[in-house]
């Protein structure tokens, strides 16, 4: 019998596990690509609606509810022995609820710096090692080829009524940065709600309308454009906020933008 192998996630809480898991539920959408990509197919059992890639699992997996009102039924029948989580999209009610029962390791992640980290992190508790080592030397690897962009004042919005936008202490922000634009918000912390005129005054010079949570369309640009002069731009949100290996595919997106 395998001794116990113990984890710390990115909240500096320990993971116990009794020998790799065969039986996980993710749920995060941007890390369960990820554990697709580990080449995890048998072991991960459940994921949540929101989970799109790969888009088959959708019809092979047990869906478990959404990010932030899980079906506890749902997971208690499919026996996990381990899950994986997410400060930020995930509720800390629900955590706590199945940390009573089951192993849940949990990221935390802000910078490229802590994505990488998950992706190892996944990829050990997983043990799928070697695989999560090769995923990570080609994200830096395309990283290593992007292009920086304009140095133009980036306001990136991700919801309507109300209008809410990426501030500092996010991954979003993040990678603003390290493409070369200025974020807006870069004073204003997390995701701050905005009324219209406080969009007119911090007048940018591109608006980046995501793609998700709020599926942004051409008619919100056309909403824009009656208070701002700011050119808007409809934008993957997968790309600017998926921090799995969805990470492999964002700096040729990110190159191919026209600002």
């Amino acid at each position: 019998m395998q001794p116990s192998r113990s984890f710390s996630d990115q909240l500096g809480e320990t993971v116990i596990l009794a020998q790799p898991p065969q039986r996980i539920v993710s749920l995060v959408p941007s890390q369960t690509e990820l554990l697709y990509d580990l080449l995890l197919d048998k072991e991960v059992v459940g994921i949540t609606k929101f989970c799109i890639h790969p888009h088959h699992w959708r019809k092979q997996k047990k869906i478990i509810g959404g990010t932030k009102n899980f079906n506890f039924d749902e997971i208690d029948s499919l026996k996990p022995d381990l899950i994986i989580a997410n400060k930020e999209e995930n509720y800390k009610e629900g955590i706590h609820r199945l940390k009573e029962k089951y192993p849940v390791w949990t990221s935390d992640i802000v910078s490229l710096d802590d994505a990488l980290q998950m992706i190892r992190s996944v990829s050990q508790i997983t043990d799928r090692e070697r695989r999560g080592a090769e995923l990570v030397q080609n994200i830096n690897s395309a990283f290593d080829g992007l292009k920086k962009q304009p140095a133009k004042r980036v306001l990136y919005l991700i919801w309507r009524n109300p209008w809410m936008a990426a501030g500092s202490g996010t991954f979003i922000h993040t990678l603003l940065h390290r493409l070369g634009f200025k974020n807006c918000l870069e004073n204003r912390h997390r995701y701050p709600e905005l009324s219209m005129d406080e969009i007119r005054q911090l007048n940018p010079e591109i608006i980046f309308l995501s793609s998700e949570p709020y599926p942004f369309q051409e008619k919100h640009q056309e909403e824009l454009w009656e208070i701002t002069p700011s050119k808007t731009m409809l934008v993957d949100g997968e790309m600017f906020s998926w921090y799995g290996s969805r990470l492999l595919k964002a700096p040729a997106y990110f190159n191919s933008l026209a600002v």
